[in-house]
């Protein structure tokens, strides 16, 4: 009898996992190159990744984040269920997609949710309105049945659009972005998506994991409820929280370069954040890293310089986390930039790092809601 309880218990456990697969495409940042946009865009927008965090220095959430994103998975919304690609952000917490509402050049051609082809939704009296770098997503909250893979969560409330950024967007490979950080940055109030899965007992456990593959490879995907054990062969550093806002941790003092401390020399404070494409960090840092490694002003580097590059090394809750050049390079089009980037933040707040998917290539990452953890596994 107790045999067959434990090994219920462990069928239940797997039906409680949902694994999404991510898939990689052509970023934001390609398809306005191949359309002859890019410089033009970005001479007409600055953009600083540290306004995503600090709304004092342009909004809430700059959509330039995005630009260089290339994993995104697939949900539905409604009964019967709409699709709609999404990127899996950890770095926000509002979920938003396009709606019929929307006449804006960038909703025309990408899916919309229509509530009048779903017999579950509720409407609001409610408006929801996210900021961008470019202009703004403005729209109306309702509550309806959202699908992420088996997974049904119940009376979810997101933004559907009515309003989005200018003709630039119209090229983004992306419908909407949902978000994976807490409840207290979300906008308008609105309960994040894995917080309804967590409350509805839809998951196993209290967390979430991600694997980014690295190139063309695939099997990138999101884990909601489980750890995959086949990626925690090295084992895993758990790291505490700093910040119940992000997925914000404390990084030691030093990140070093050849064993020689290069920057973060009194401390700082890193955000892990599947929407962030690079790996971004103070101005001051980035142009010391630049010189370290031999790279010109703006990143770029010798193609032929790749294998002698060093590891950059984070130290983080006391252990080294290098991240080696085949994941901090990015090669396209015969040409090879550092995928990093300076970014100024406010005095006040020290030294802020964003971890994107530049280091998350190099690790099996476990978001854990039940203890505000964040697990480090190495990939080999």
């Amino acid at each position: 009898m107790k045999l067959l309880l434990l090994l219920g218990l462990v069928a239940l456990a797997q039906c409680l996992a949902f694994r999404v697969p991510l898939r990689k495409a052509k970023s934001l940042r390609q398809a306005l190159k191949e359309h002859g946009l890019l410089d033009y865009y970005l001479k007409q927008h600055h953009y600083n990744p540290a306004s995503k965090y600090f709304p004092a220095l342009l909004s809430v959430e700059p959509l330039q984040n995005y630009m260089d994103m290339e994993y995104f998975g697939t949900i539905s919304i409604g009964t019967p269920a709409q699709d709609f690609t999404v990127i899996f952000d950890t770095g926000s917490s509002n979920l938003w997609v396009p709606s019929v509402y929307c006449s804006s050049p960038s909703c025309s051609n990408h899916n919309r949710f229509n509530p009048a082809d779903s017999s579950s939704f509720v409407s609001t009296n409610d408006t929801v309105s996210i900021v961008y770098g470019t202009g703004s997503m403005t729209g109306i909250l309702g509550y309806d049945t959202v699908t992420v893979a088996e997974l049904k969560v119940i009376n979810q409330i997101f933004g559907l659009s009515e309003t989005e950024p200018g003709n630039f967007f119209y090229y983004a490979p992306f419908d909407g972005i949902l978000g994976l950080a807490f409840p207290s940055i979300s906008s308008s109030g609105a309960t994040p998506v894995f917080d309804n899965m967590m409350t509805e007992d839809l998951v196993a456990r209290d967390l979430f994991s991600v694997y980014l593959s690295k190139d063309e490879k695939s099997g990138s995907f999101v884990l909601f409820g489980a750890i995959d054990s086949s990626f925690t062969t090295n084992g895993i550093t758990w790291i505490p929280l700093s910040a119940e806002t992000y997925w914000q941790i404390t990084m030691d003092r030093y990140v070093s370069i050849g064993g020689e401390p290069v920057a973060c020399v009194a401390g700082c404070q890193a955000i892990v954040d599947t929407g962030t494409s690079l790996l971004a960090m103070p101005s001051r840092a980035f142009s010391t890293i630049l010189g370290a490694l031999g790279a010109g002003s703006n990143g770029e580097i010798s193609c032929s310089s790749i294998s002698s590059l060093p590891n950059v090394v984070f130290n983080i809750n006391g252990n080294a986390f290098p991240v080696s050049p085949s994941a901090y390079v990015i090669q396209s089009g015969g040409y090879c930039m550092l995928g990093f980037q300076g970014m100024d933040t406010p005095t006040e707040s020290g030294e802020l790092w964003i971890l994107g998917d530049v280091f998350i290539h190099e690790y099996y990452v476990i978001f854990n809601r039940a203890n505000n953890m964040v697990g480090l596994s190495p990939l080999a």
